[in-house]
């Protein structure tokens, strides 16, 4: 990759295993809307049990917060603490995508954090 990339990795902790397929529901959803959203230009989905992750690539940084702050999106994470106990995120700029380990760790040691009940 040529140019620096906006990277957003995000990992999100179920409260119950039951709730991946709300969870699939909105990431169906919610990869709709992205492919359609201004600057995107990639999405990658990992996850089994409780804990989950994305990737997703965008040009530039207004164009992630538009569709962060919007659509399905917006709705699905005002709706996360019911299903969540954690969510993690991190945005870097790149000119190379990380691997899924690459991605945990960088979750792990740089994301911030949101704690549900």
């Amino acid at each position: 990759m040529k140019d620096q990339l906006l990277v957003t990795v995000t990992s999100i902790k179920l409260k119950s295993v039951w709730y991946f397929f709300r969870l699939s529901l909105w990431g169906l959803k919610i990869s709709r809307q992205a492919k359609s959203a201004k600057g995107f230009i990639k999405m990658e989905k990992n996850g089994f049990g409780y804990d989950h992750f994305t990737l997703s690539v965008w040009e530039s940084e207004k164009d992630i917060n538009r569709f962060a702050r919007s659509g399905k999106h917006l709705e699905a994470m005002r709706q996360t603490g019911s299903i969540a106990s954690e969510v993690r995120s991190y945005t870097f700029r790149t000119n190379t995508l990380p691997g899924w380990n690459e991605v945990k760790k960088l979750l792990n040691d740089k994301g911030k954090i949101h704690k549900f009940k």
